[in-house]
């Protein structure tokens, strides 16, 4: 909570207010700073994984909208390399597809915060308005092939679908010999198929594809991508995604699970480096009872001393 301000505003337009009553609201703000900067430096497990997971949701936003800038910004620079266009027209063209791409992002914003669920041609449909400005001054044909489904996608499998079609995209791209694109998506009862195949020199590796952000997105969803490239012919890439939830692998229980609250609570202060009187002290009870209560979590989490102990709790956090 360093660096923290409360700004207090009086609705009544009443005299400033006096020293005393700024000493008592600064006594409050203190301690609902030190109990919020408490949190963060002993948090349970439990509370640590929350924080996680947040800043991990976070980190996907920002990877989602990475992605749609750099779409957006494909298609800008498609236009001003073009020798189609005199500058004057490029300049409009380009200016226009910015201005259509941030219009379109915070629409797609809004509806991701509203929306739930999208049919699949509906999503389909969107993802169609995504590629067609990366190719609309490019020599290289586009061909879409909308699910023939009136089912619907869980939103975050078809954001996903779509930004991975994007990145799929801008990767084939980089091949010389490519003139013609399908990019298609196919429903099954568990999956969703989507596919972007080009007419090149089938010369395309799996480590062409990146080791980031696209399989790191269908690890999160349970899914794979499958690659076929046929010597010139051209490169078939397929990313699966499975419709449901993927299921909890056995044995991923949290580590501390096994622990009672108790004994979570003396982990926390083994973790602190805490010796067994300041335990007691801190948790009003017995050294007896610390005692009683390490022995314990060393047997539950199969370890042989404190500092072992101490490990698994950062580790879990």
């Amino acid at each position: 909570m360093r660096g923290a301000v409360l700004v207090l505003v009086r609705e009544d337009g009443a005299a400033p207010v006096d020293a005393a009553a700024l000493t008592v609201a600064q006594a409050l703000w203190d301690l609902v700073a030190g109990h919020f900067d408490r949190f963060a430096v002993e948090a349970l497990p439990g509370a640590l994984a929350r924080s996680r997971a947040a800043a991990d949701t976070r980190a996907r936003v920002i990877a989602e909208l990475t992605a749609s800038h750099t779409a957006a910004l494909s298609g800008v620079l498609g236009v001003l390399r073009s020798r189609a266009l005199d500058d004057t027209t490029a300049r409009t063209t380009a200016t226009d597809l910015a201005a259509s791409a941030l219009i379109e992002m915070r629409a797609e914003q809004r509806r991701d915060r509203a929306l739930a669920e999208e049919p699949a041609q509906d999503a389909f449909e969107r993802l169609a308005g995504e590629l067609r400005p990366m190719l609309r001054h490019s020599q290289v044909r586009l061909d879409l092939g909308a699910p023939d489904s009136a089912r619907t996608l869980a939103a975050d499998v078809a954001h996903s679908a779509r930004a991975i079609v994007r990145s799929l995209l801008l990767i084939v791209l980089e091949q010389d010999s490519v003139r013609r694109i399908h990019v298609g998506w196919q429903l099954t009862e568990h999956e969703l198929r989507a596919s972007v195949r080009d007419d090149g020199a089938g010369a395309l590796a799996p480590c062409d594809l990146g080791a980031g952000t696209i399989r790191d997105r269908l690890d999160v969803l349970g899914g794979r991508l499958d690659m076929d490239a046929v010597p010139g012919w051209g490169t078939t890439i397929t990313a699966v995604i499975p419709l449901a939830a993927p299921a909890a692998p056995v044995g991923a229980a949290h580590p501390l699970s096994g622990l009672g609250e108790r004994e979570v609570e003396v982990l926390r202060h083994l973790a602190l480096g805490h010796r067994n009187r300041r335990i007691a002290e801190e948790l009003h009870i017995s050294e007896s009872t610390v005692k009683f209560h390490v022995a314990n979590i060393l047997n539950k989490l199969s370890v042989n001393s404190r500092g072992e102990a101490a490990a698994l709790f950062h580790a879990a956090a």
